[in-house]
């Protein structure tokens, strides 16, 4: 059994992302399959792996592929769940994909598609569907945009919900591309990827790309795997300690406030007494006026 697995994001970049024909091929039936849609030209815009891991606020081998009519898709393989809560984020991802299309001296008509395809290991939507797609719509489902014009989507692909004893004969292609992600590091020893890899296509050209990744070679991605998942979590400790260290300031600061405004009041009620006192009543008459012991007034007073 190999040790190579497509849910590694390293791997996953690679065998999709890498600048050549065959990786390119196997990304066209990737897409083809899962967006449904022929795809017959893309270009991988940041085909290059993640070297500096020191200043990333979060690692991001993400595979930024444009389509010849210019849709753009941010495609993801999202095995871990971080402390960043996943729908939030990739929700930024799309707002901040589309905001980057050039529009200076064009029309709002002129904006071309952008999809964010995410594949992840867990459970995030409420409903039996493996994939989803997500766009702008109310309350009712009522689109607020005509579907034909609707030009931000979120594509999610949840592998765990996956019936991996469903019989091959059943499954349809984005089950068997799926099925094979998550069992390819045992290929020929599972009956069902060697079925596949024996005759349906795509797989075998998955299987190819799978193929080229060496002993060596798997050894680094996993170590540049670790080195890159070690800094997102030391990040996100960062993060957790700057929000608990403003949290502290702000209920120091809360307390600071409090304080003033207690020492505010007492400066008025010390004035107010010493208006009393001045005016003759009795330091008896003022502890029941002001429903205070004598002794805090005093207090007060010094």
């Amino acid at each position: 059994m190999r040790s190579a697995n497509l849910l590694n994001d390293f791997a996953f970049k690679y065998v999709f992302g890498e600048d050549c024909k065959e990786a390119n091929d196997a990304l066209k039936s990737l897409l083809t399959v899962f967006l449904e849609r022929k795809v017959n030209h893309v270009v991988v815009k940041n085909s290059e792996m993640v070297k500096d891991y020191s200043k990333m606020k979060s690692p991001r081998l993400d595979l930024l592929v444009e389509f010849d009519d210019r849709t753009t898709v941010d495609l993801e393989m999202q095995l871990r769940q971080t402390k960043d809560n996943l729908p939030i984020r990739f929700s930024y991802y799309l707002a901040r994909l589309h905001g980057s299309q050039e529009l200076e001296g064009k029309y709002y008509g002129e904006l071309k598609e952008t999809i964010v395809l995410v594949f992840f290991n867990v459970n995030l939507i409420e409903n039996d569907r493996m994939c989803n797609t997500f766009t702008l719509r109310n309350e009712e489902g009522l689109s607020f945009v005509e579907e034909s014009q609707d030009r931000m989507k979120i594509r999610t692909v949840e592998m765990a919900k996956l019936d991996v004893n469903k019989p091959l004969e059943d499954m349809n292609e984005q089950e068997k591309m799926i099925y094979y992600f998550l069992n390819c590091h045992k290929g020929m020893d599972d009956s069902k990827i060697k079925v596949m890899i024996e005759s349906d296509g795509v797989i075998q050209m998955l299987e190819k790309r799978v193929e080229t990744i060496s002993d060596d070679g798997w050894k680094k991605i996993i170590e540049d795997f670790q080195k890159l998942h070690e800094n997102e979590e030391r990040m996100e400790r960062q993060l957790e300690l700057e929000e608990a260290h403003k949290q502290v300031e702000e209920a120091h600061k809360q307390v600071e406030d409090a304080n003033k405004q207690v020492e505010q009041k007492n400066q008025e009620i010390k004035q107010m007494i010493q208006l009393m006192l001045t005016n003759g009543m009795s330091l008896e008459f003022i502890s029941k006026s002001l429903s205070k012991s004598e002794d805090e007034i005093r207090d007060l007073l010094r």
